[in-house]
């Protein structure tokens, strides 16, 4: 029993990756979507499309994870990130080797200083940390892709062969504390799952719009389809 589980926001309680919260306590959120310059991309970018304009080429990054890549071409066309149809799968192929010839490379978190560098102009990127390199540079800015995207979820789980399960449980508790779950992501950029914390963040990362959970979607394990 978490006392302070009555602080976590409805959006992430029983979510389909954990029915009834069975393993895991939420304790940070993010999406993925697109970071960029907003000093040398115009207009800004709306669409995963944009990867595939020469206009940009050696300028852009999309992530070194391969779910993340082939699901943003999934999405692009209109698909679920989690589609294994061989159909879907052979155009997001298509789509994402139109896009390597202008990326300048597969990376995913440390992007965040060629961003600020300015050597890189639009990367595929979380939000969060587009968020702590927009600390460093003011015109780095965060869009969700028209077509859609992915969110996340990242829990704290305790082993069955944990040796100290209280204590694991007592710092579950701890990190649901609005006070706590604040300054995690005051530090971090990403979103915090527990509401009273919000109006105590100084830089609050806004829940999904009812419009924006229509575009977003979680990953699913596709097992041997992955």
């Amino acid at each position: 029993y978490l006392p302070n589980f009555k602080n976590v926001a409805p959006l992430f309680v029983s979510p389909e990756f954990d029915t009834g919260n069975k393993f895991g306590v939420p304790w940070q959120w993010g999406t993925t979507g697109i970071a960029y310059r907003s000093d040398k991309v115009n207009p800004p970018p709306d669409s995963w499309g944009v990867f595939h304009d020469a206009k940009y080429k050696g300028k852009m990054t999309q992530m070194d994870d391969l779910r993340d890549t082939v699901g943003a071409w999934l999405k692009f066309r209109g698909k679920s990130l989690n589609a294994t149809d061989a159909a879907d799968l052979e155009q997001a192929k298509k789509d994402a080797i139109a896009a390597k010839v202008n990326l300048k490379a597969y990376v995913s978190a440390p992007v965040k200083g060629q961003l600020v560098a300015g050597d890189v102009w639009i990367a595929q990127l979380w939000n969060g940390d587009t968020a702590q390199a927009k600390v460093e540079e003011a015109k780095i800015e965060y869009v969700l892709p028209k077509e859609g995207a992915g969110i996340w979820t990242d829990s704290l789980v305790i082993p069955a062969s944990a040796p100290h399960k209280r204590a694991a449980h007592a710092f579950m508790d701890f990190i649901l504390r609005p006070e706590i779950a604040a300054s995690i992501s005051d530090f971090t950029g990403y979103g915090t799952p527990v509401a009273p914390a919000m109006t105590l963040m100084k830089n609050p990362v806004p829940y999904p719009t009812d419009e924006e959970r229509k575009r977003l979607e979680y990953q699913k394990d596709l097992g041997q389809a992955a």
